[in-house]
């Protein structure tokens, strides 16, 4: 079973007692009763800012391997919002998720389609990821920030699933 703590579900719960969307879906999780997973996405600024405020629409995640979230994260699925060396300040679903195993005209779509909701109009943000293989384009929906929440990651991984569904889970090797 990935890392999950469920004492950071209470605090997500009090973080967003005040917005009616957001208890109702994170009571599901407590219950039991939700099909979907939760996952923490470490941010780098100005990208969290950009998300936190609605301009970046879109999240992209390259690796040069099938690394999470490759094919494992799936339309309503929760994202923390973590920033790097810092705590959980926002959390999001997914809207849709896309994924590319890259060549010439993968990578033509992404930057014709997908620049503007990327927020990836620098040069450098394509250089840094010209070797990547592979893509994970999710739409992020019901963005919604919070009080920082505290959280141990002592890793480098950018991403991590904190939590399957019991549904997510048949089929799935561990």
């Amino acid at each position: 079973m990935p890392n999950w703590n469920p004492l950071l579900i209470e605090e997500l719960k009090s973080a967003v007692q005040n917005d009616p969307f957001w208890s109702d879906f994170l009571a599901r999780f407590i219950s039991g009763s939700s099909p979907y997973a939760i996952h923490l996405a470490i941010f780098v600024k100005p990208y969290l800012d950009l998300v936190l405020n609605g301009r970046k629409t879109i999240e992209s995640r390259f690796s040069s391997r099938r690394i999470i979230p490759y094919e494992r994260v799936n339309s309503g699925d929760v994202v923390l919002l973590k920033e790097s060396g810092g705590d959980i300040v926002g959390l999001c679903r997914i809207a849709y998720a896309w994924f590319y195993k890259l060549d010439i005209h993968s990578w033509q779509t992404i930057r014709e389609e997908y620049t503007q909701a990327l927020c990836a109009q620098d040069p450098d943000f394509w250089e840094k990821r010209k070797a990547a293989s592979f893509a994970t384009l999710m739409q992020l929906c019901q963005v919604h920030k919070i009080s920082p929440i505290k959280i141990s990651k002592r890793d480098r991984r950018g991403w991590v699933c904190l939590h399957y569904s019991q549904q997510k889970l048949e089929g799935v090797e561990q």
